[in-house]
């Protein structure tokens, strides 16, 4: 898996743009990604090293569709704490 197959997608959201403020950046990942291959990914992408990499499953919610019930899908989330000073450009706001 190379670096883009790992790192899908940040999440931007207002929870994940007030933790930036604080160095920590929220991506969405591919579900077999460690922790080593998300802080590796992250390096090459964005050219920053991570100093801690958390990581999560969200599970799918409970949905209904007229008379079904279903699951969206569940995914992997990384949290990326950076050290202070180092910043990634996706979430910046202008």
């Amino acid at each position: 898996m190379n670096a883009n197959d790992i790192i899908i997608r940040p999440v931007i959201t207002e929870k994940a743009t007030e933790m930036a403020k604080q160095n920590k950046y929220i991506f969405r990942v591919h579900k077999k990604a460690n922790k080593d291959m998300i802080g590796r990914a992250i390096n090459s992408i964005f050219g920053v090293m991570p100093v801690k990499v958390n990581v999560m499953i969200v599970r799918g919610k409970r949905k209904r569709v007229r008379y079904n019930y279903g699951y969206t899908t569940s995914w992997k989330k990384a949290i990326v704490t950076l050290k202070e000073g180092e910043k990634i450009d996706v979430f910046e706001t202008k």
